[in-house]
């Protein structure tokens, strides 16, 4: 963890001895009472925790937040105009998602169904007992940030063709029809939408989809990637054309 999160509820509430966040402090980075150490409130402030007590009990604390994120993590907060569509992978490959999309500040996450994905990778137990909440939030402690992305799981790839609709910018990648490198698009421009195919990529449908609706069909080379790979390259490609803040 680079930072450790909270709820707003749970400020002033003595952390557990068995809660992971006391065992970080405790035992990596081996807070003592009077020591302080980076903390943020889950879609609110970054700022420093106070260990004021050590008790069977657990770690009594308290909470001051900074006027701004400290350096060199200024604007770490901020969600980037950017939303990420996959198609809906295995459960294994979805935690990675989860966190890295989440590290690189992505303001919307979502997972559809497509005509070659597996149908039984939406049943998994990290969608229906809230599990990829956890995966989320380990994204954000290691990206020093406190804002959620939004996550979807239950669309369709129309649907979520439809809530990017009047993006600036909207790229799907594809390994079969796309006929220009994402790096080399000269139209990226902002808010913008990028799509990845699940294990077996996009069917002749879906592409036709994308067409229909103005998607860019984009490669990232000749290599074939693992869909969280891929995501990670598209994200970087696309992060790296932001204005400078």
């Amino acid at each position: 963890m680079n930072i450790v999160l909270f709820t707003s509820e749970e400020l002033g509430r003595t952390i557990p001895p068995g809660d992971p966040r006391a065992k970080h402090l405790l035992q990596v980075l081996r807070r003592a009472a009077g020591s302080t150490f980076d903390a943020g409130i889950l879609n609110g402030p970054v700022g420093k925790g106070l260990v004021r007590k050590i008790t069977p009990e657990g770690i009594e604390w308290d909470f001051a937040a900074a006027n701004e994120p400290p350096a060199p993590y200024a604007g770490a907060t901020d969600l980037e105009p950017i939303e990420l569509i996959v198609g809906m992978p295995r459960p294994q490959t979805a935690r990675r998602i989860l966190f890295d999309a989440t590290a690189m500040g992505v303001r919307a996450i979502r997972f559809v169904a497509t005509e070659k994905g597996d149908a039984s990778y939406a049943r998994s137990t990290l969608w229906s007992s809230g599990e990829w909440r956890r995966h989320v939030r380990a994204g954000l402690e290691q990206a020093f940030a406190t804002r959620e992305p939004e996550v979807t799981f239950t669309e369709t790839l129309r649907e979520a063709c439809a809530a990017v609709a009047g993006f600036e910018a909207r790229f799907a990648l594809d390994n079969y029809e796309a006929a220009e490198a994402l790096a080399a698009n000269g139209r990226a421009a902002f808010p913008a939408a990028v799509l990845v195919g699940g294990e077996r990529g996009w069917s002749a449908d879906e592409r036709g989809l994308f067409r229909a609706q103005g998607v860019t069909l984009c490669h990232l080379g000749k290599r074939v990637l693992r869909t969280e790979t891929a995501c990670v390259a598209a994200l970087a490609c696309l992060r790296s054309r932001l204005p400078a803040r």
